[in-house]
């Protein structure tokens, strides 16, 4: 079974400063439809302005995953961690027993767009960490990198959960296929432009939401950006 949710149907908030549109119920936008995906709870597509950002604030017991798409976003927490992440890094911070931390655009005058991606994580109480990597244009090209999962394979950054994300970049001829395995959900969040999956054609901001699917297939893009993330169905809630 595949759910198209086309990208105008997501929630959405402007406050200026910041541009905001909700893949999931978060803040003021409540969709009972939406509220998580298996453990993929929120994804957020961020546009920050010029020199603002969001104060220091904190977390816990959430997988933090930031995906920048232009621009710079400045990250300091309580951990001791400082630095700006730029398009082609992944970001993930375990928020655990508790962190702060804060998110900034110290461009005076581009804007920052970036996705902020949660996940519930397996278990609740561990310690707080960070982790951040380098995934260049061409180990996305043509294919689905591998770049979140439980145990760090192939250097992608590790999270506290049984789920895998995938980013890739598709044009003209180029294709990728992800098996899935029985019992698995599967997201696929498009970036930008556009392209086929499961012969459905998608573009940017749509989401495919797929249950009971036996693979994932990417084709005949256009510039196209997406991620595509591999999800328990059950047993992922934390303990």
């Amino acid at each position: 079974m595949i759910t198209l949710r086309p990208a105008k149907e997501r929630g959405h908030a402007n406050h200026g400063w910041l541009d905001s549109w909700h893949s999931f119920s978060f803040a003021n936008y409540y969709d009972p439809s939406h509220v998580h995906w298996g453990p993929l709870r929120v994804i957020n597509e961020d546009r920050v302005a010029a020199g603002q950002g969001f104060g220091t604030h904190g977390h816990r017991d959430m997988e933090i995953v930031s995906y920048v798409l232009n621009g710079g976003l400045g990250h300091q927490d309580s951990m001791g961690n400082k630095a700006t992440i730029v398009p082609g890094e992944v970001q993930r911070m375990s928020a655990g027993t508790g962190v702060t931390h804060s998110e900034f655009n110290y461009d005076k005058e581009g804007q920052t767009h970036f996705l902020q991606i949660w996940i519930i994580p397996n278990k609740l109480g561990i310690k707080p960490s960070y982790e951040q990597k380098t995934y260049g244009d061409e180990e996305k090209r043509g294919r689905l990198r591998l770049v979140v999962s439980p145990d760090g394979a192939g250097g992608s950054v590790s999270i506290q959960q049984d789920a895998r994300m995938y980013a890739g970049l598709f044009d003209g001829d180029e294709k990728a296929e992800l098996v899935l395995d029985k019992g698995r959900l599967a997201y696929v969040h498009v970036i930008r432009g556009e392209a086929e999956v499961n012969g459905r054609r998608v573009s940017g901001g749509d989401a495919l939401l797929m249950q009971a699917e036996p693979l994932v297939a990417v084709a005949n893009g256009s510039n196209a950006e997406l991620l595509v993330f591999d999800l328990p169905e059950t047993g992922w809630e934390p303990n």
